[in-house]
């Protein structure tokens, strides 16, 4: 199936095209065409199944349907847990907004920053992407209306229910009308999910979609025993010995990928950072050059590799362990893939052994371990 096929009109299905989409995920596939129709949706998949354009495509298309009028009266609202989601959401309803004439206006809202500044650009915005505590404070400010609300949106709603959003949760959920479609994404169906789908779906469909386990029986594994002073020497000496064209490497935290990124630009191993706190378009940008085989290093977060599919990638090296197994695997399974050869590389520092035992046991797998205390590293 093509997203041509779930009723999405021309421009959006362009839009898509132009980002290399073509075939939608499976919630997707379930997802849009209910939306479509004016149903509530319960969805509930994993991180990086596609949930985002799950509602985001119906919506717009949706909305573009409406007689639109510039004003304080926002249509859609799409409450998220934290900053870094409301800004990565808010980028791609921004895309594909843009694919209609007049676009779709939307803008993302949130703490930690000036309220002033948001107040101020708020006006005209049809969909709204906000963190609870941000909006309950635009709404005393009456900088923005919900009266006119069509659409509601929780994603990641386990989070959203849990006990420090429970009060701010409460009291949105009072003040937004009774009459609205509304869609609740979730990675897992939690008891206080299925509470609070009684109390604000109307007959909805729910779409479960299991996490498939990926086969990396076929992917050559190694592990390389170092430390924090010498671990960025270790991965350019492996780069560049190894003469690597094009290799995938993995951080746990932004801040760390662009630290990498940073390190490998300055010894002449070209780079780019990709992570939630790149805009959608910088992230499509590095993806791109990545697939091209312009960029020769991609240093991404958990977060932001979520759908990276690359024909025929050679390495990924795991610069740092993720939290869990599972992660582990989706990460080396970039390689690998479609009975392509591919070679998963790991570095580790003392207080990592426990936790890659663990990761071990659970893919039923013993990884080669080299200790490297002896490597000569010096000129790199």
């Amino acid at each position: 199936m093509l997203f041509s096929d779930l009723g999405l009109s021309g421009p959006l299905v362009s839009a898509l095209d132009k980002r290399s989409l073509t075939q939608p995920y499976p919630i997707q596939e379930k997802a849009i065409p209910a939306l479509l129709k004016g149903r509530d949706v319960l969805g509930i998949a994993k991180t990086g199944s596609g949930k985002t354009l799950s509602y985001a495509l119906p919506i717009i298309e949706l909305l573009n349907k409406q007689k639109r009028v510039k004003s304080r009266n926002i249509k859609a609202l799409v409450l998220v847990p934290s900053r870094e989601l409301a800004i990565q959401v808010n980028e791609i309803f921004k895309e594909l907004g843009r694919a209609l004439n007049p676009p779709v206006l939307s803008m993302a809202v949130y703490g930690g920053v000036s309220i002033q500044p948001q107040m101020k650009h708020l006006y005209g915005t049809e969909v709204l992407v906000a963190t609870p505590g941000r909006l309950l404070e635009l709404i005393g400010n009456n900088a923005i209306s919900m009266e006119g609300l069509l659409f509601l949106v929780l994603d990641e709603a386990d989070k959203m229910l849990n006990v420090g959003f429970s009060g701010e949760m409460k009291a949105l959920l009072g003040m937004i009308p009774q009459k609205r479609q509304t869609m609740l994404f979730s990675a897992t169906l939690k008891e206080s999910l299925k509470e609070i789908n009684a109390l604000v779906l109307n007959d909805p469909l729910m779409v479960e979609v299991e996490e498939k386990a990926e086969d990396v029986s076929g992917i050559s594994q190694v592990a390389f025993k170092t430390t924090e002073e010498r671990k960025g020497v270790l991965l350019r000496y492996l780069i560049k010995t190894r003469e690597m064209k094009q290799v995938l490497v993995f951080t746990s935290s932004t801040k760390k990928a662009d630290n990498v990124t940073t390190k490998l630009n300055k010894n002449g191993i070209e780079a780019l950072a990709m992570h939630a706190k790149k805009s959608q378009n910088q992230r499509l940008d590095a993806i791109n050059q990545f697939k091209a085989g312009k960029l020769r290093v991609l240093v991404a977060t958990d977060l932001a590799s979520r759908g990276l599919d690359i024909l025929a990638l050679p390495y990924v090296i795991n610069y740092e362990l993720p939290r869990s197994p599972l992660e582990f695997v989706h990460r080396i399974g970039r390689t690998g893939r479609a009975e392509a050869t591919g070679e998963a590389i790991t570095l580790l520092e003392d207080e990592d052994m426990h936790h890659w035992k663990v990761i071990q046991k659970k893919m039923k797998r013993y990884v080669e371990f080299v200790d490297t205390k002896d490597l000569d590293l010096h000129g790199y």
